[in-house]
């Protein structure tokens, strides 16, 4: 459900679920860990991309219906905080495709982006509280990238915003009119970054994480967590796979 592939001096990572619009499992996420931190040998850049019409749709939300108590959520939210630091933490440049949807899960993954490109009807957001579930964990990402007063509006705020929106809070810093040119876009700047001389780069990036560092990411991961399992959440997660058939 990850694939890897080439592209000269860019590594692309994929989301490989196009059937289930690339919804995140805890088996997807401990690949994705793995393929990220597997980067800097294969690439002087990583695109992270998707496969199909959307990015990302989020987790998977019908695994957690066997797991009432919430392992399985669980599984998800650390998997997700693992896979969102070591983007972080990667110092070659990080360019995410985000074609049409990149919601809740899916959108606490551009936390760990440099460049996030995406296009006008796309949908983005954390429509996640509704559900009883605390987008916290991904907090202290988002508000990295989009600065903090941003990232408290779309944490609190259930609905989900399009591209241009997005474009305009920080979420994404492209905007295309047509999703299918999101991935030639991304693979072109991927490419520009990957030209550019790896040292340079590297020191920029370990220097932009000294001057911004991403705070309370481990605070964000408890919080969401503190509530799985909880009455409202078993009351309320029902909801997201009622309505998805």
């Amino acid at each position: 459900m990850i694939r890897t592939q080439a592209h000269g001096d860019v590594w692309e990572i994929s989301l490989a679920r196009a059937e289930k619009r690339n919804a995140l499992t805890p088996e997807m996420l401990a690949s994705l860990k793995q393929a990220i931190l597997a980067a800097p040998n294969s690439g002087k850049a990583l695109l992270l991309s998707g496969e199909g019409a959307v990015f990302c749709a989020g987790f998977d939300l019908s695994l957690c219906k066997e797991s009432p108590e919430g392992e399985v959520m669980r599984s998800l939210l650390i998997g997700l905080h693992a896979c969102v630091t070591v983007l972080c933490e990667l110092d070659i440049p990080v360019v995410i495709a985000a074609q049409g949807a990149a919601i809740a899960g899916g959108c606490a993954v551009l936390g760990g982006g440099d460049v996030i490109v995406t296009n006008a009807d796309a949908k983005l957001g954390y429509p996640v509280a509704r559900l009883g579930v605390s987008p916290a964990v991904s907090a202290p990402f988002l508000a990295n990238l989009a600065g903090v007063g941003a990232a408290r509006v779309r944490q609190l705020e259930n609905g989900l915003i399009d591209g241009r929106t997005a474009l305009a809070c920080g979420l994404a810093h492209e905007c295309l009119d047509r999703a299918e040119d999101v991935h030639p876009r991304a693979l072109d700047l991927a490419r520009q970054l990957a030209a550019k001389p790896a040292s340079a780069l590297a020191a920029t990036k370990r220097w932009l994480r000294e001057i911004a560092p991403i705070t309370s990411a481990d605070d964000g991961l408890h919080a969401s967590l503190s509530l799985v399992g909880g009455e409202e959440e078993r009351r309320m997660l029902p909801f997201a796979w009622n309505t998805s058939r």
